[in-house]
């Protein structure tokens, strides 16, 4: 057996025991283990990995330590340009699709409120849940632990607790997520694109009371869906600005140890 050191930096930190929070972590191992595997022994799924330093040197998933190695974890980096250091994903998602577990329902619908591909399910189990993600290119939203260790997905996010809205704001942050907002343009009910619609068009599906106020319509081109810009769309429109104005979570917080 062998020994090394393991040291997690920010939010990676909130998969570890208390007592092993902010501090150095030594940790016994077999010499042949990759990294992949200690880093998930540690209760760190990969996916929240971004950037591992050994010794100061930026290493992949697959390499194996020495005697005495000190490592260093640092999460996703979407907010912080690390070009010159070895990403363990090559080519972050820019344009983001997004695929939430079963819990997590009200914050896809959050999502298609900003405009991003979120689809939802409900009632399927996980491994199709990562045949999905992988097929369509997706980031996996999940409160499973165990789910984002899973070896063949790619891209993953752990969602911490609290309210819908909060667990929006913190991707948003995250991910550096609020210059690509392009809100009102997709179907909150069904994930559908929404294309503007002549009122005569879908005149026999609106109240009389939405008929006679407004002639501006957008129809989902999935569902059918019809939206029009009622009472909640200067509240709704506030909330946006709101998220746009976010600031990513950690370009000022991280000092690499290089």
């Amino acid at each position: 057996m062998a020994r090394a050191v393991f040291r997690c930096y920010a939010e990676l930190n909130d998969f570890l025991s208390p007592g092993r929070r902010q501090r150095d972590i030594e940790l016994e191992h077999a010499p042949e283990a990759p990294l992949r595997h200690l880093i998930e022994t540690l209760g760190i799924p990969r996916t929240e990995v971004e950037l591992i330093l050994v010794n100061g040197v930026s290493v992949g998933l697959d390499r194996r330590l020495a005697e005495g190695d000190r490592v260093s974890l640092y999460p996703l980096f979407e907010a912080l340009d690390v070009s010159p250091e070895l990403r363990l994903r090559t080519h972050p998602l820019r344009d983001p699709r997004f695929l939430a577990d079963a819990h997590l329902g009200k914050l896809a619908r959050y999502l298609r409120l900003l405009g991003f591909d979120a689809r939802f399910e409900n009632d399927c189990g996980d491994q199709t849940l990562v045949q999905v993600a992988r097929a369509e290119h997706r980031i996996l939203l999940t409160r499973d632990r165990a789910l984002l260790m899973r070896r063949e997905l790619t891209h993953g996010c752990y969602i911490r607790a609290g309210s819908p809205w909060n667990q929006l704001e913190g991707l948003i942050r995250r991910l550096d997520l609020g210059r690509l907002l392009r809100p009102f343009t997709r179907c909150m009910r069904c994930n559908g694109v929404l294309a503007s619609v002549d009122k005569g068009a879908v005149v026999g599906q609106l109240p009389s009371r939405v008929r006679d106020a407004f002639d501006l319509f957008w129809r989902c081109e999935g569902c059918a869906q019809v939206y029009w810009r009622g009472s909640h769309y200067q509240r709704l429109q506030r909330r946006v600005a709101e998220l746009r104005a976010l600031t990513p979570c950690r370009a000022s917080l991280y000092k690499l140890s290089l």
